[in-house]
């Protein structure tokens, strides 16, 4: 079962969805924008070993990729750890950042059609 299937059956993690206004915000910055912007959130807000506030630093709402992280549970370190088995303590390196940035992307590409 992929992680698209496990994470559909979960209420919490199903119930977020992009709004029309999420979408046109999407259409009007561009795929290859969107996927620099996740690449940041990533980067800045859960690749560190330790993070102060962890499970508080994305916020619910206020861009399509916090909605994705929570949607994919790319969101704090204890979702990566509990959804995609990533340990919490270690700081993600370059291709587990790819894998979490790859996940949000695809999520918010389903979203679009």
């Amino acid at each position: 079962m992929d992680i698209f299937d496990k994470l559909s059956k979960s209420k919490f993690r199903a119930k977020f969805k992009l709004t029309p206004k999420d979408i046109e915000y999407i259409k009007n910055k561009g795929l290859d924008k969107i996927y620099s912007h996740a690449c940041d959130f990533i980067r800045k807000r859960v690749s560190a070993a330790n993070i102060e506030n962890d499970g508080k630093q994305t916020p619910m709402r206020g861009h399509p990729v916090f909605i994705a992280q929570h949607a994919t549970a790319t969101c704090c370190r204890g979702c990566i750890e509990k959804w995609h088995k990533i340990k919490k303590g270690t700081e993600l390196i370059p291709a587990q950042q790819k894998y979490l940035v790859s996940i949000i992307m695809e999520w918010i590409k389903r979203q679009m059609k």
